[in-house]
């Protein structure tokens, strides 16, 4: 395979590999597929690449096997990038950002097929989710809007891989949040035979899916269930004047106090006392909403800081309970499997296995699969879905008229 080398301006070469040239999609009567799923969330902290063999042909004939899982962390400048233009960027940031987005992608998609030992040629599709710059919900009678950027053309050509993107905008043309979008991947991938269980992902936002039993037909309910680690990763900014980008092992958070009566006020968020369907984004629980808090909260020593970050963890930690106890504890569960990045962070993950309890809280990677790998593999289920023909959205979850198949398809043959 022959390299892509970075240009003088640092983006990617122009030229493609030669052997980049593709004339169909992948044989129509194969029964397993190669399928390499990309996530860039909210917490903006890089990309993620998940690579899957995908047997069947319909969910009941569904299996997989996770080939490869390889992870790339934003530079500090490609962060600013992509945080301007979630906090106002114009058209030419925009567009560029969505070029150099699609190089970032395509570069990460090259390197997981390599750290598995795959060649790309073999890999029936990319699934990228793209990067969410906005996320407007439909709300009253008015539709939602999404954009995720990260062009699937620059990916396609680059890697010569076919690509699925733009998972997000058939929900939302259907009357849906387009959000979450995991739910019907996760019932294929993670599905206890026997018992309920619910998956909390902890990125920048947090989202809750709750999956009957296998053996059973009832439907799946998932929703955004508030913050994530969004709030307690731009406090942790802050508080270290930008030496830290995440309060790592939840160290900080852990050195603080909690303030309980702010803890209390942020409780009162609106957002969290809506029924689901709901979807949220950094619009509503971003680096403005923690400004606004350090104006009014005005910490000065790094006992304060440490004080702020421990609230906004008891923050995410308490509105993932609350939405809990009103709508996924009622229906049952066995378990519950943190996954994302918030999962990592031993603080927030003890805070709410205490409000859980006795609900039994563990990480993903007691079903074998990094936390950090769960959302990657779900769009590589998407793209399978597209590949297939398979409606792939959970109407149920946000509030879509109906079924539908999700995705763009961007051939990677010339």
């Amino acid at each position: 395979m022959s390299p892509v080398a970075p240009d003088d301006r640092g983006g990617l070469a122009k030229q493609v590999r030669p052997d980049a040239r593709r004339t169909t999609l992948f044989p129509r009567d194969a029964l397993l597929m190669k399928v390499l799923g990309m996530m860039s969330g909210t917490s903006l902290d890089g990309v993620d690449a998940a690579l899957l063999e995908v047997g069947g042909t319909t969910p009941g004939t569904f299996s997989w096997q996770l080939l490869g899982f390889h992870s790339e962390s934003y530079l500090p400048e490609e962060r600013d990038s992509i945080r301007r233009a979630i906090e106002g960027g114009g058209p030419a940031e925009l567009a560029r950002l969505h070029a150099v987005l699609g190089e970032r992608f395509a570069r990460c998609a090259l390197a997981g097929c390599a750290r598995a030992g795959v060649d790309p040629e073999s890999v029936a599709a990319i699934g990228s989710h793209g990067q969410t710059v906005w996320h407007d919900p439909p709300f009253g009678d008015g539709r939602g809007a999404t954009l995720q950027l990260g062009d699937p053309a620059t990916i396609a050509e680059i890697t010569g891989i076919p690509v699925v993107s733009d998972f997000r905008t058939r929900d939302v043309a259907a009357g849906g949040h387009g959000a979450p979008l995991v739910p019907w991947p996760d019932r294929l991938l993670f599905s206890a035979p026997d018992r309920p269980r619910a998956l909390q992902n902890l990125g920048g936002m947090a989202n809750v899916t709750w999956l009957p039993a296998a053996s059973e037909g009832e439907p799946v309910l998932a929703f955004d269930t508030g913050p994530g680690v969004a709030l307690i990763d731009t406090a942790a900014e802050l508080a270290t004047d930008g030496r830290r980008t995440f309060d790592a092992d939840g160290e900080l958070a852990a050195a603080g106090q909690v303030d309980e009566e702010l803890l209390e006020q942020l409780l009162q968020h609106p957002f969290l006392h809506r029924p689901p369907p709901r979807s949220t984004g950094r619009e509503v629980f971003g680096s403005a909403f923690v400004e606004r808090l350090v104006e009014r909260w005005a910490p000065r020593t790094s006992r304060d800081w440490a004080g702020l970050v421990a609230t906004l963890t008891a923050f995410t930690a308490a509105s993932v309970a609350g939405a809990f106890r009103r709508w996924v504890l009622p229906r049952g569960v066995s378990e519950v499997l943190l996954a994302g990045g918030g999962a990592l962070n031993p603080v927030l993950a003890e805070m709410i296995s205490d409000r859980l309890a006795p609900v039994p809280v563990r990480g993903l990677s007691a079903l074998g699969l990094d936390p950090e790998a769960r959302e990657a593999a779900c769009f590589a289920v998407l793209a399978w879905a597209h590949l297939r023909g398979l409606p792939a959205n959970s109407p149920e979850s946000t509030g879509a008229s109906g079924h539908r198949v999700l995705g763009s398809l961007t051939p990677g043959g010339a």
